[in-house]
């Protein structure tokens, strides 16, 4: 919660302590964490801006300096509220976050040995991708010809400033099944996705920058969450190898998955997980493994697929 509210928040606990009449669960507005762990000068958290639609979870951190005071009333059940410095929970809610897809093409190796890959298909591929793109402006796509790194950008919302929540994870899911039909129609080849989403850094930026010379691009974006896309596809390579699960088409980090809007009777739970290893989650997270079909088929009033 916000400093601003610090007076009004102690004056109604107080009322509430004497039995006076008060609420002090109107006061203010509550950003809703879990504090995971505590470091030298800042505490990592799982910030959840949205549970009402939907559960989405968010990995931030919250330097040690913005905080002003925690009070908690354990005797009234009232839990701890962190008072933090008001710009910094401001920015909170009106910065940027994304949702980042790793996209890779399957027997590659095998196509360019058996020279079933050549230019002219290449070319029509990327025309066909560049015909996506352009009917999805929100997404950027970077294609390596067998491989794309799809980003999207979202707001959180923050209603006190009129900014309305932006985030439809949903989304990207369409895109990778029509680039699954693309890859399979053109150049013969499946294609496989791991996704994750998290805050950007390159808040207020377009989704891309490009040089004037434009041989320059820049994801605006921090290498983290691509470390964590590579390392849920390395995770998940490992586990087919072993024989712990089979080649799937998705592999969804947690929280992603978590924040896709399911049917009530979807049992998402209940679907299967590997863990992996993120360099910045303070446990050990998972991904789950499905396919475009099974999710799409349970999304709860899917969005237009154009």
């Amino acid at each position: 919660m916000s400093e601003i509210y610090i007076k009004e928040f102690d004056e109604a606990l107080g009322k509430m302590l004497r039995r006076e009449e008060c609420n002090p669960y109107e006061v203010g507005y509550v950003s809703l964490v879990v504090v995971r762990k505590i470091n030298d000068t800042s505490l990592e958290l799982s910030w959840y801006p949205n549970t009402f639609t939907r559960f989405h979870e968010v990995s931030i951190t919250l330097p040690k300096d913005m905080i002003k005071v925690c009070v908690g009333c354990c005797q009234y059940g009232i839990k701890p509220y962190i008072f933090v410095d008001h710009e910094w929970l401001e920015h909170l809610h009106l910065r940027e976050y994304s949702v980042f897809a790793l996209v890779d093409a399957i027997g590659v190796k095998n196509a360019i040995r058996g020279n079933a890959l050549n230019k002219d298909k290449l070319i029509k591929l990327r025309d066909k991708i560049d015909e996506l793109a352009e009917n999805q402006p929100g997404i950027s796509f970077i294609s390596f010809a067998d491989s794309l790194i799809l980003k999207s950008n979202w707001d959180v919302g923050y209603f006190q400033n009129g900014v309305k929540c932006s985030y439809s994870p949903e989304k990207i899911l369409y895109v990778i099944k029509k680039l699954d039909f693309l890859y399979q129609e053109i150049l013969g080849l499946k294609i496989y996705a791991a996704l994750t989403q998290g805050s950007n850094e390159y808040y207020g930026e377009s989704l891309l920058h490009i040089s004037k010379t434009k041989n320059h691009v820049c994801l605006n974006s921090l290498g983290v969450p691509f470390a964590e896309l590579l390392a849920i596809e390395n995770a998940a390579k490992k586990a087919i190898k072993s024989g712990v699960h089979p080649p799937m088409q998705l592999y969804l980090d947690e929280q992603y998955y978590h924040s896709l809007k399911f049917k009530f009777d979807f049992k998402k739970n209940d679907k299967p997980r590997n863990p992996y290893s993120a360099i910045m989650k303070s446990h050990q997270p998972s991904y789950f493994y499905s396919t475009c079909d099974e999710l799409i088929a349970n999304f709860d009033n899917k969005p237009s697929e154009h």
